[in-house]
């Protein structure tokens, strides 16, 4: 296989049997990541779940694996939650070509907002269970709302705000939204920039500094 194209109404039956014997609390997700990640949605069943759509763009984890900064992006049955609240527990398989490339990847969201609200109930009457651990995921319809949420996520840790960072912080801030594929995303060195106030040749000489230093260690 070279494309997700070539083989798409396997992959539309696939998601067909996925939502039939799942229901209508689970999300299935189809991604293209040889388009544009703008673009990437290209099947999605129960899409309310998450209020993404056919032709929405990817998330943040596949930012990372195209970034070529995690080398196995594959992650089951992990815990995650939605800007609305919703608690979700998520799959997520990266495709690859006939060479190993990744072209695409098979999204499981299933809400578990109700039953994990029962469970706790029933742990606190039980007095037995450990809290779930969350990997953040951000589901968002474009890619620019995606860069707003990983600007915000790198910011937490340093808990200043753009005028009150030093050059440490400024690395340091750099250095997150790389390491997640930020700047895979287009125009994403001009938000970057006015964000941080700084020019466009600090933001690459601060860039090289840290690849340089990443490639040392």
């Amino acid at each position: 296989m070279r494309l997700i194209s070539e083989e798409l109404s396997f992959w539309r039956d696939l998601l067909s049997m996925l939502e039939a014997q799942y229901g209508s609390n689970c999300e299935i997700v189809l991604h293209d990541l040889t388009k544009d990640y703008n673009h990437t949605i290209i099947d999605i069943r129960n899409g309310h779940i998450t209020g993404r759509k056919i032709g929405d763009c990817g998330n943040n984890l596949g930012l990372e694996v195209l970034s070529g900064n995690t080398k196995n992006g594959n992650r089951y049955n992990y815990v995650t939650r939605t800007d609305t609240g919703k608690i979700l527990r998520s799959s997520t398989q990266f495709l690859r070509d006939d060479d190993g490339k990744i072209i695409g990847s098979l999204c499981i969201n299933m809400d578990i907002t109700e039953s994990l609200a029962f469970e706790k109930f029933l742990h606190n009457y039980n007095g037995t269970g450990d809290p779930a651990v969350e990997v953040r995921e951000f589901f968002t319809t474009d890619v620019k709302s995606l860069l707003e949420c990983l600007i915000q996520e790198a910011q937490l840790p340093i808990d200043k705000t753009p005028e009150h960072m030093d050059r440490a912080d400024k690395l340091k801030f750099l250095g997150y939204l790389d390491s997640k594929g930020a700047f895979l995303i287009t125009k994403s060195s001009e938000r970057v920039c006015e964000y941080l106030g700084i020019s466009r040749y600090t933001l690459y000489n601060y860039l090289d500094l840290l690849r340089s230093k990443q490639e040392q260690d």
